[in-house]
């Protein structure tokens, strides 16, 4: 794989849950195409035969290039959203307020499964994401110059490997052939959004108090 060369097609952004979506399915599309060429050029009429047999026979590469765009009238008809469901256990300190998250436990049906390794490792960091919402991060502003005075990491409060415990990741394998050919969805952002939400109610579930303001600092449950 080559990156960064303008005399590549264009291409979208890799953000907004979209890379897989759409990256992978010009790369699927340019796969089956190449392995369509290479079965006529060997004179197979069988779908299913050998692609190394076919190769051997054909004695050099095939080449083939594809593009793929969403397909916008279905997107029109059909919801193609991806969803999930997150629990959150918490601890918090009566005395002084500090909360803690011993275990949290998301499942996410996001399409078709590619990586689950990597898929996995999108979910256990939009959780991580999710700890540092809801408990630690929050961008101050000097009320005299508007200046952001926590603009770096010695400041700006991040979870570390203290505040992660149990992450549990549950991946729903859901194939969508509606959505795209390979039937994919996208999962980092899903992944976060939900935690801050889920801590919070059980923060309430075992204090009484209800924190509508995020960061949920120990001045605000005391």
């Amino acid at each position: 794989m080559e990156i960064g060369d303008t005399r590549f097609p264009p291409a979208p952004a890799h953000g907004g849950s979209v890379t897989m979506a759409s990256l992978g399915n010009a790369v699927h599309r340019a796969c089956e195409g190449a392995r369509q060429h290479a079965l006529a050029t060997a004179g197979y009429s069988n779908s299913d035969a050998d692609l190394a047999d076919v190769m051997r026979r054909i004695g050099r590469s095939i080449e083939n290039t594809a593009d793929f765009a969403p397909d916008e009238a279905t997107a029109r008809i059909y919801s193609m959203h991806q969803y999930g469901a997150v629990c959150v256990e918490v601890t918090a300190d009566p005395d002084l307020g500090l909360v803690r998250v011993p275990r949290i436990t998301g499942a996410y049906a996001v399409g078709r499964i590619v990586n689950p390794l990597m898929a996995r490792s999108q979910a256990i960091g939009g959780m991580v994401f999710g700890i540092g919402m809801a408990l630690l991060e929050h961008t101050r502003i000097d009320a005299r110059n508007g200046r952001v005075v926590n603009g770096t990491l010695a400041e700006y409060l991040v979870p570390v490997n203290a505040d992660v415990h149990g992450l549990d990741v549950v991946l729903i394998d859901d194939p969508d052939s509606l959505v795209n050919p390979l039937g994919v969805k996208g999962i980092a952002e899903l992944t976060t959004i939900g935690v801050a939400s889920a801590i919070a109610n059980a923060v309430y579930h075992a204090t009484g108090t209800r924190i509508r303001d995020l960061p949920i600092t120990p001045e605000k449950l005391l």
